[in-house]
Order: structure tokens, then sequence, then C-alpha cells
């Protein structure tokens, strides 16, 4: 009942904020433009149909804000007016009252607000589908005042996630189950992932902890700056972070006024999404432009500010090392290579044709190749490879659809800051050296190094072992050698028996061509 009623209540938002007609009149056949004109009668739709959109998401709750987060950063897509409005869902959602709040702050320290802050800002300085931030002066135990930020979690969202999540599931089982494309897409496993990333993202302690190991991370690099977590204030429903100053990255106009060098900072992005990606396995998967400002302090000039890690990717040392392998072999135009570890990674059935599958894949990449930003569009190439991954009978892979979704969101923001970047050759020398790091004489050392504890302890133990193997297996190593042998013997009957009957066989053809050719001189 619980997922009828929600389903009822998406459906009747959807018409009261006229999503119908917004759809129906973005085709441009004519007879579909009248079907919008008659199902508007008796509906207030005056409107902009962009207002209407985020209205209607942010009615909806937090997995459709996030739906309208992802839109807002592929301007390339959509209708400008559309854009705009949704690019409002990324930090100018509407705040909950500031009196809550303040009783989750105190209720979760246990203090009085005025006991653990100098200062505290009553209006929230930005307000996402999760939670919101409130500017403060935090007092420490010394007593010394530093400049914070309060991030503070909005009340009853798990309980609005899991209707959402529970509809979902049962729409991915009925994709599965009627869908002839079903098994092949995974729909229950991508909900999987999305349910676990979205109750990791209500756990504030597990954000700050993310932050910490990305800011471990990005140390040395000179590209990012982290905020700094103050873990005596750090609590599943509140967390008081380093306060950071900085322009957003959405409003170029001010960034170049202040001298910041946008070419830059757009090949600066794509370093550090494939940093993150393939030497740590562990990124930033919510990089829409809310979450992203660029630093004007004298320091630190130029150098992004990463805020908001509810939502982080992380790929296995398997994953890191096939995805690198592929792109270096797209960069490359190798799509033979690319064709023959999708059949190695068991992503396409074993007995695919790997000509057939090359010929495929670079009828879809080979146009894109040498061309700005602006002139493409990884959207439309994923889409491309969708299709083409359909008549193969590709796998979904569940655990790489937040890295897709994440590289959406950078080709978006590359594409708002420098539309002349060529991609391609801004993330190849990365990637290749990336690969001589893995399988060079570096590497080697490295993980000689990670197992050299293991084994200063296991090979005093060698000897001792071999002899405790040998004392006591006697009685088996015997009775494995009596069963080969045994079976040894049984081959040897049965390969005499197949010799003889060879002999057998040969030895009658020759008596019967004799006996046809006495036959045939008699006659």
């Amino acid at each position: 009942m619980t997922r009828l009623f929600r389903g009822v209540f998406i459906v009747w938002t959807a018409l009261r904020f006229g999503l119908d007609e917004l759809v129906l009149t973005s085709f441009q056949r004519p007879w579909l433009r009248v079907i919008a004109r008659i199902v508007s009668i008796g509906r207030n739709l005056n409107a902009p149909r962009g207002q209407r959109l985020r209205e209607a998401l942010e009615r909806l709750g937090p997995i459709f804000v996030k739906l309208g987060q992802v839109l807002s950063t592929r301007r390339d897509l959509m209708p400008m007016d559309i854009a705009d409005e949704l690019a409002r869902l990324q930090d100018r959602v509407p705040p909950f009252s500031p009196d809550i709040a303040i009783a989750t702050i105190e209720r979760s320290f246990r203090k009085p607000l005025d006991q653990i802050f100098a200062s505290f800002e009553r209006e929230p300085v930005a307000s996402a589908s999760i939670a919101q931030v409130h500017f403060a002066t935090l007092k420490d135990r010394h007593g010394r005042l530093r400049d914070v930020a309060v991030k503070v979690l909005r009340p009853g969202m798990l309980p609005a996630i899991e209707k959402d999540l529970s509809l979902m599931r049962m729409m991915a089982g009925w994709i599965e189950s009627l869908s002839a494309d079903g098994k092949r897409l995974k729909p229950r496993e991508v909900v999987g992932e999305f349910d676990k990333y979205l109750h990791d993202e209500l756990d504030l302690v597990r954000e700050a902890a993310s932050a910490a190991q990305l800011r471990r991370n990005m140390e040395g690099l000179d590209l990012v700056l982290i905020p700094e977590m103050i873990w005596d204030y750090c609590m599943p429903d509140v967390i008081v972070m380093e306060r950071m100053r900085g322009i957003p990255i959405s409003q170029t106009a001010r960034l170049r006024q202040a001298g910041v060098d946008i070419p830059k900072l757009a090949r600066d992005g794509v370093t550090l999404f494939f940093t993150q990606v393939f030497r740590d396995g562990f990124f930033h998967a919510d990089m829409h432009p809310g979450n992203i400002q660029v630093s004007i302090e004298p320091a630190t000039f130029g150098r992004y500010i990463s805020l908001d890690f509810g939502i982080v990717g992380t790929l296995t040392e398997f994953d890191k090392e096939y995805l690198a392998q592929n792109f270096t072999a797209f960069f490359r135009r190798d799509y033979k290579r690319v064709a023959e570890l999708h059949i190695e990674s068991g992503w396409v059935p074993a007995g695919t044709r790997v000509d057939e599958l090359e010929s495929a894949i670079r009828s879809v990449c080979e146009p894109y190749f040498d061309r700005p930003l602006k002139e493409i569009s990884l959207g439309m190439v994923l889409m491309r490879l969708f299709q083409t991954s359909r008549r193969f009978h590709v796998e979904i892979q569940p655990q790489l659809v937040l890295l897709q979704k994440t590289l959406l969101n950078i080709e978006g923001l590359g594409r708002d800051l420098d539309p002349e970047l060529d991609l391609w050759h801004t993330a190849k020398p990365f990637l290749e050296k990336w690969m001589l790091e893995q399988i060079g004489p570096k590497k080697l050392i490295e993980q000689l190094k990670d197992q050299a504890p293991r084994y200063a302890k296991l090979l005093p133990e060698l000897p001792r072992l071999l002899h405790d193997y040998l004392q006591h297996r006697p009685a088996d190593i015997k009775r494995e050698l009596t069963e080969l042998l045994a079976e040894q013997r049984r081959t040897n009957k049965l390969l005499q028996a197949l010799l003889y009957g060879a002999l057998g066989f040969v030895l009658g053809l020759i008596v019967v061509q004799i006996l046809l050719r006495v036959q045939l001189s008699s006659i």
C-alpha cells in the first residue's frame, strides 16, 4: 500500500505541475502539441516550464532532486531555461527552519548552542536535498575562535528515501521480469548500488571520514582544497568543518575577473578526476557545480575547493586496471584491444566475434576524435554505446554506474569552463603514465615492499611447514600415487583396446580388397 500511495502521489505531482504537458510540447509533431493543449485545460500552467519542473522535483523529494542536479550539469542536452532552473537544485533547495537546525545541533552535542559557537548564522548559506549548511564561529577547548561551516541533516530523510527506493525496487523487478534486456541491464543490482550510496549519505560521520580520506589522498597534488573535519564536533546528524572561501565554479565571469586561468582550470579538473579514479580508486562522485568552488586566496590561488562528500565512489584494483586499459586503448584508437578487453572481462559472451565488436565500437567512437569538447557529447557517445551493447549482449556493471554519472558531470563542468578543451589529449598522457607505473619496475618494488613483512615472517617457517607436511601426509601421498597409477593402467588398457580395434579394422579392409581383386581377376 505504501508503494501504491507513493506512486499515486508521484503521478498527482506530475499532473499538478504540468509535467505531462511539458513532455508533449517538447515533440515537434503537431498532433502531440494539440494533445498538450487539451490536457492543460483547467490547470494553471502559467509558470515557466523550468520553474514547474524544478518545483515538482523539490516536491517529490531527495531522489528526484538528485536527478535534477545531474540534469542541470548537461546544458548540451536540454534547453537553457530548464538548465538554469535546475541549477537552483544544486544548493538552493528551499531550506528547513533554522530552529529545527539549532535543535538538531543541541540534541547531537548535548549543549546549548551558545556553549558551542561564539556566533551562529541562522540563515543557511546553502541548502540541498539531504542537508543544509550554516556558517559559525567555533570556540575550541582552548578558547580560540575558528571560522567553521556546520552541516545539518534534514529531518525525516530516511522514511522519504525508503518510500522511493521501495518503489524503485518494485519497478526494477518488473523490468527484469518483463523486459527482454532485463537480466542484461541488472536493474535490481543498479537500484541496490543506489540504495547503498543514499543510505551512506544519511550518515554525516561517514561523509566526514570520506572527506578526510580524500584530503589525505590529495596532499601534494596542489590542485584541490578539501576542508578539515573537526572530529570533536562530528555526529551522524551534524558535522563541523573548516570554512572554505572561494568563488562558485559556475560563476565564470567572476573567476575571469579575478584572474583565474579558465582553460588551465578545465585541464586541472580532468587531471583531478582521473587521479582520484585510477590512482586512488576513491573519487568524489557528486561533482556538480554546487559542490565546487575555486580559491582566490594568494597562497592557493586557482585551486579547486571540493565540498559535500556524501557520495563517494570506490573501485577495486581489477576495475581500475580494466578501465585504465580500456581508456588507454580508446585514446590510442585501438578498438580491437577495447573489444578484446570486453570479452576477457566477461562483459560480453565468450563466443562474440572480436572483429564485429571492434567494428561496432569504431563506428561509435571514431567520429568524435580530434574535436573540442563543444562539438562532442559523452552523453551521446554513451547512448550509442548502450545501443551497441544491446546488440552484443553486454552486461551492465552496477559498480560502475556511479563512475559513469560522475564522468557525465565532469564533461558538463568542462564544457562550461572551456568548450575548446580537448578531453582526449588532456587525459591520454595521464593514463599512459599511470599504466607505465602499474607494470614497471617501480610498481614491482612497491609490491615487494608491501609484502616484505609477510614474507619475512613466512620464510623462517618454511622448513618446518615442509617437514610437517611430509611427516603427516605420507599415507595421503601414497593413496594419491596409487590412485594415479590405477588410473594410468585403465588408460593404457583403453588405448590398447583402441589400437587393437584399429589394427583389426585395417586388416579387415586389406582382406576385403584382396578378395575383391581375386573375384575381379576370375571374371
